[in-house]
């Protein structure tokens, strides 16, 4: 029989609407991220460099370019046969069919997999976002207390604390109380939503309370084994953790990658961070051009100017192109003769000659001003922006544009172009 020590449960299956266009035909921990990356190959990483070998990931909304980018997981060493990465979308039963419904629920479904493995622990994570932890230090905290849950927790401003559910904890990291999303919290450990569980205990709790509606661990498992009497620890992480869930957070943390001193260095020899590479020839950049303080990515051609921004791998910046603190994604081309500044442009977009994006003064999005805000122009993938034409701040573009979707070559501030769906 199988006997794994602890195996990793990875939630990958969620939508990351507040990526607006971004996520519309991808799950969000698909996204491109520092030019060669995507989200999803952070935590994984960190499985391997942290000793877990047996990974199942979860998927659900959107799964076909993560399913292709883990496929047998052979980029992070997880190919494998026995334990290695397994992909766990939702799937037919006899008696009934569910869709994932939270992220306990999506755990629950798949206890059958965590059975045959026979672990000691569980660890649970979600695959959307950035960081570098040793999953085994956190493991060796959990024996040394000899607890039955343990949740990483990290120190948030306390005016940021509401936001999170906060973790109220003795002198010894033992868990005494916590609040969802307080309005008035007493603490400021947040929860990073990484959980290690002991496998009974955890066993337990989801059968338990399997009939909750959009089984939650925040919500419903956490709460229960507190009831119950259950040890619960707070693992403190002081490292670099960043959740890409919104726009301006994740085109944050693209600058932060070339920052003269980057807080999140994806350079270490001791923690590299793996990913499915496509083979490529080198990247090419041309007497007449500039780079400054950029990641480029294979196989891309620069004959314009780049400064301050993070270019993915295939993608050609045009003659005369000055591109600044912008975020291009994989095999995204652009013409001669353009500015961008401050736009997220997604995969396999084309821009022809002469746009320029992200001109002129602010003004609120007039579809989602929740989304598309901090003055970024976001392009969502295969879209395309003809020859000539000038875009405004808070901007959306979707689908393939013409000349004719312009007023006056412009697409104002604030505006919201969507094709797509035509």
């Amino acid at each position: 029989m199988i006997k794994k020590e602890m195996i990793a449960m990875l939630l990958a299956g969620g939508q990351g609407s507040r990526l607006g266009v971004l996520t519309s035909k991808m799950a969000k921990p698909a996204v491109a991220f520092g030019g060669k990356y995507r989200i999803i190959d952070f935590p994984l990483s960190n499985c391997i460099n942290s000793s877990v070998d047996t990974v199942g990931v979860l998927t659900q909304y959107q799964p076909l370019r993560l399913n292709t980018h883990i496929g047998i997981g052979i980029p992070w060493d997880l190919d494998r046969n026995i334990g290695g990465v397994t992909v766990l979308p939702p799937y037919e039963r006899s008696s009934n069919s569910e869709w994932y419904t939270g992220t306990a629920n999506a755990i629950y479904q798949n206890l059958d997999y965590m059975e045959s493995m026979n672990p000691d622990y569980v660890l649970i994570l979600s695959g959307d976002h950035i960081y570098k932890m040793d999953y085994e230090v956190m493991l060796d905290f959990h024996k040394a207390n000899r607890t039955e849950v343990t949740i990483a927790v990290m120190p948030v401003p306390m005016e940021e604390a509401g936001r999170f559910g906060i973790m109220i904890a003795d002198e010894k990291r033992r868990i005494t109380e916590f609040e969802e999303k307080p309005e008035r919290p007493r603490s400021n450990l947040a929860s990073m939503g990484i959980y290690i569980f002991n496998w009974k205990t955890l066993r337990e709790a989801l059968i338990t309370m399997a009939d909750q509606s959009a089984l939650d661990f925040g919500k419903h498992v956490i709460p229960y084994c507190h009831e119950k009497g259950y040890s619960l620890y707070a693992y403190e992480f002081s490292g670099y953790w960043k959740d890409v869930g919104t726009l301006n957070s994740y085109w944050e943390a693209n600058m932060e990658l070339i920052d003269l001193v980057p807080e999140f260095n994806l350079y270490e020899e001791y923690w590299k961070i793996y990913t499915k590479s496509d083979i490529l020839p080198p990247q090419y950049i041309s007497e007449n051009s500039t780079v400054e303080r950029c990641i480029i990515g294979e196989g891309s051609d620069i004959y314009g100017q780049v400064y301050n921004s993070v270019i993915g791998c295939g993608v050609t910046i045009g003659k005369g192109t000055v591109v600044r603190d912008s975020i291009l994604m994989n095999q995204v081309q652009v013409g001669d003769g353009c500015e961008l500044y401050k736009a997220i442009v997604a995969e396999h977009v084309r821009i022809g000659d002469h746009v320029k994006l992200g001109v002129g003064e602010e003004a609120e999005n007039d579809t989602a001003p929740h989304i598309y805000s901090s003055g970024i122009v976001t392009v969502g993938e295969k879209s395309v922006i003809p020859a000539g034409v000038s875009v405004g701040k808070n901007t959306v573009i979707f689908g393939e544009t013409t000349v004719a979707d312009y007023e006056n070559h412009y697409l104002a501030s604030g505006r919201s172009l969507n094709k797509a769906g035509e």
